[in-house]
């Protein structure tokens, strides 16, 4: 598939709507993502063709049931270049990827002296998860600041990556700022003083090319919604031999190898991890999506992201009043701002009326909120499906607004 805007905007259902007697302009993507028919084809088939439960049954269905189920985890292996399919593992989403990690290694292999590091710019997920392991463990959290331009403030890497760093979690691509932070820089300065690292892609692994083995990362975690997957599916990366020295997170079906009523022992890796009835359906749409995108083509997509968010920079820093949060060089099609005199809530209500979907809130990320020295901010985030047309409008409507809210 080339990259015609046309062909790719057909294919998504959702954008057919009208909302409040106007075409919807949807510029809600870092939030969740639009679904391809191909991908509500595929969850559908499921369902409708060969609904059974994986890995238990002999019969017909549950084999091809288990064959589309594990054949997506080579997908996502070729996808973000892991060397071991026993490396993926399914989970809920990236909260619960960072979780796992949180309760099966971070747990046993933290204590008091020991030290946190995350960064000033995270997501909640990857940020209350790491608290909540310095107050039962007694480890000390610490955090990297980020700059007034939106990126992190490593000039004095030293001040942070110390011998009492065990484990650096970061974002790779902010959800407020959009800004792509230097990952392999940064797991080249924790592995230095032997600290392990955890990777949140949500923002990343939807736009760009993701490569595990070039970063060497620990682990890295990303859902599948916000690629055009279903909800409720997410993948966790870890190199085996850590995913080998954890844990289960979850007890009960399909993660033991034998049970007795005194003790169990557990199934292999990426098994061991995915306890219960797996979210087959969900897991079969994601690979639809990975299909997806890669036959669009990384590079295109990376491409026309960039012409779009260049082209809304520009038209939005027109805005009269208009505070743009971030201007990272790298940055990926995620845009925060702020309207004078117009409360972002206020601002998404009055949008919505013109049919154009934004977010406004603290977008899970209070401390940027914080440091910004605002209660929340407007934010438009892209995909492949939106268009220069949609940003137009989204700049007469923020317009149409700020006139009526203002009176000039």
């Amino acid at each position: 598939m080339s990259f015609d805007i046309n062909q790719i905007r057909a294919d998504f259902p959702n954008l057919r709507q009208e909302v409040h007697g106007k075409p919807l302009v949807y510029l809600d993507n870092a939030a969740t993502t639009h679904k391809p028919q191909a991908v509500i084809d595929a969850v559908s088939r499921f369902y409708g063709e060969y609904n059974a439960n994986v890995h238990r049954a002999l019969y017909q269905h549950a084999a091809e049931a288990t064959e589309a189920y594990e054949a997506v985890r080579d997908k996502v292996a070729n996808l973000i270049n892991a060397g071991d399919r026993r490396s993926i593992v399914f989970t809920g989403g990236t909260t619960e990827s960072i979780n796992l990690v949180a309760y099966a290694w971070a747990r046993k292999n933290l204590g008091p002296g020991d030290e946190i590091l995350v960064t000033e710019m995270e997501h909640h997920s990857n940020l209350v998860p790491w608290q909540l392991v310095a107050r039962d463990t007694g480890a000390t959290l610490r955090c990297i600041p980020i700059k007034t331009d939106g990126t992190l403030d490593l000039d004095d890497s030293d001040k942070y990556f110390t011998s009492r760093t065990k484990l650096v979690a970061f974002t790779h691509q902010s959800n407020v700022f959009g800004t792509i932070n230097p990952a392999k820089e940064i797991i080249e300065l924790a592995h230095a003083v032997g600290a392990v690292t955890v990777v949140d892609a949500a923002q990343s692994v939807p736009h760009l090319p993701v490569d595990v083995t070039d970063l060497d990362c620990d682990f890295l975690a990303f859902s599948g919604h916000k690629m055009l997957g279903p909800t409720g599916v997410g993948v966790l990366y870890g190199k085996p031999e850590l995913l080998e020295s954890m844990s289960p997170f979850f007890g009960g079906g399909e993660m033991i190898q034998t049970v007795t009523m005194e003790k169990s022992t557990w199934n292999e890796l990426p098994w061991k991890f995915e306890a219960g009835t797996p979210k087959i359906a969900q897991v079969i749409g994601l690979g639809a999506a990975i299909d997806y995108l890669n036959e669009i083509g990384y590079e295109a997509i990376g491409e026309y992201e960039k012409k779009l968010t260049d082209y809304t920079l520009e038209r939005l820093a027109a805005v009269e009043g208009m505070s743009i949060h971030g201007q990272a060089a790298k940055r990926g099609p995620v845009i925060s701002f702020n309207l004078a005199d117009v409360h972002p809530h206020d601002l998404a209500q009055f949008l919505d009326m013109e049919g154009v979907a934004i977010r406004a809130g603290h977008h899970c990320a209070q401390p940027i909120m914080q440091r910004l020295g605002v209660p929340a901010t407007s934010r438009a985030s892209m995909y492949i499906y939106n268009t220069s047309e949609e940003i137009d409008r989204l700049v007469q409507s923020i317009e149409n607004t700020r006139r009526f809210m203002t009176g000039n």
